[in-house]
């Protein structure tokens, strides 16, 4: 597949998130926010609580379901991105935790508190 297609196929599963997102009563702030050390799809509030969300879209099951596509790795940016976005927003105060929406062909599901700080070092 082209990147651009890969890029489209992302942006529309994006979409989806979002509507989905809002309708479960998320306030989004920011869509791919981007730090030196990574990027988070979409930074919303949920209850008071920020909350770092990572899409993951997938059209068949070959290699599983969506929501097991992130890997240490991607858990070890998405800590250090959302680490970046609540200094530049002066944010420390406020409750933060990491959810995941999984996009499996039609069914799409949101995990909150899919991970932990922590998590994305094997402990």
């Amino acid at each position: 597949m082209p990147s651009s297609d890969k890029r489209e196929e992302g942006q529309a599963g994006e979409e989806m998130a979002v509507r989905a997102l809002k309708k479960s009563g998320y306030r989004i702030l920011e869509r791919n926010f981007t730090s030196r050390l990574g990027e988070i799809d979409i930074v919303a509030e949920e209850k008071g609580c920020l909350v770092f969300v990572e899409v993951k879209k997938r059209n068949t099951d070959r290699f599983g379901e969506a929501l097991y596509a992130i890997d240490k790795r991607k858990k070890r940016h998405m800590v250090r991105s959302a680490l970046c976005y609540m200094k530049a927003h002066n944010a420390f105060g406020k409750p933060a935790r990491f959810d995941v929406v999984g996009i499996d062909g039609d069914t799409l599901k949101i995990v909150r508190n899919a991970f932990s700080v922590g998590d994305e070092d094997g402990s």
